[in-house]
C-alpha cells in the first residue's frame, strides 16, 4: 500500500475508533458500506465465531449461507492472520469455554 493509501486507512481506523455508541457505528457503517458489504462483514464475524467454537464448515455454510471459500478464508485468518477476529471474539465473550 502506498503512503497516500496508508493515510486513508489510518484516517478510516481513527474514524471507527471515534464512534462511541452502537447507534453511531450503525449510522457510520450504513453510510460507508453497501448493504451487501455490511452483510458480508457481519457474516464473516459469525463464521469466525462458529469456527472458534468448533463448528464444522458444512454446518456453518448451511446455516449462514457463506461459501466454502469465505469460510476457508476466515479459518485461515483465525489460524494464521494477525489476530483481529480473536481479539474481537474474546472481548465480546463469543468464544465458548470448553
Amino acid at each position: 500500500m502506498g503512503k497516500k493509501e496508508n493515510k486513508y486507512l489510518e484516517n478510516f481506523f481513527k474514524a471507527v475508533l471515534s464512534l462511541k455508541t452502537e447507534e453511531e457505528c450503525e449510522a457510520f457503517f450504513e453510510d460507508v458500506c453497501t448493504i451487501k458489504e455490511l452483510q458480508d462483514m457481519t457474516y464473516r464475524l459469525e463464521v469466525a465465531r462458529r469456527l472458534s467454537n468448533g463448528e464444522v464448515f458444512s454446518d456453518i455454510s448451511r446455516e449462514t449461507g457463506s461459501s466454502s471459500a469465505t469460510i476457508g478464508r476466515v479459518n485461515k485468518c483465525l489460524n494464521y492472520g494477525p489476530g483481529g477476529y480473536n481479539i474481537v471474539l474474546d472481548r465480546l465473550g463469543l468464544i465458548e469455554k470448553k
